[in-house]
């Protein structure tokens, strides 16, 4: 059978792209990009060198949860503009193999989509999470390695 298609095999496009999770308390729109230079929700709160997106809907949550400020919590469909790598904050020192498919990059990540229903952790769990974070600050121990 002849194949009538002008692409070469295995290299068909789809009209489909990778879409991850961002939580944040950022308003943001569909078209908007995420980009670095912004002030980290994590950390000294220094510019963020990279952004962070995740593929599961938990570690977004986690991260909407945990963000400064004092918008409402938002977890946004992004797609990546570059490459991702695994997030070294989170894969190899905490979770070997990266089960929170938790991933960073220096490019920015263009907003096209919101998950507008969804169940958050529960005070106690986020108490926990935030108290545990402040114990590592005063030890020292950054949340963010650039």
């Amino acid at each position: 059978m002849e194949n009538n298609n002008n692409n070469k095999a295995g290299t068909a496009h789809s009209p489909f792209h990778q879409t991850y999770f961002h939580g944040t308390k950022a308003d943001l729109k569909i078209g908007d990009f995420i980009t670095t230079g912004i002030s980290s929700n994590f950390g000294q709160n220094k510019k963020a060198k990279f952004i962070y997106l995740t593929a599961t809907l938990d570690a977004a949550i986690w991260g909407a949860e945990l963000a400064l400020g004092t918008g409402c919590e938002r977890i946004y469909l992004v797609e990546a503009t570059g490459a991702i790598e695994d997030d070294p904050n989170l894969t190899d020192k905490k979770f070997p193999g990266n089960p929170t498919k938790s991933y960073r990059s220096a490019h920015p990540f263009k907003v096209v989509g919101e998950i507008t229903v969804w169940q958050g952790h529960s005070p106690e769990q986020v108490k926990a999470m935030k108290d545990g974070m402040e114990r590592a600050k005063q030890m020292g121990i950054e949340a963010i390695e650039d």
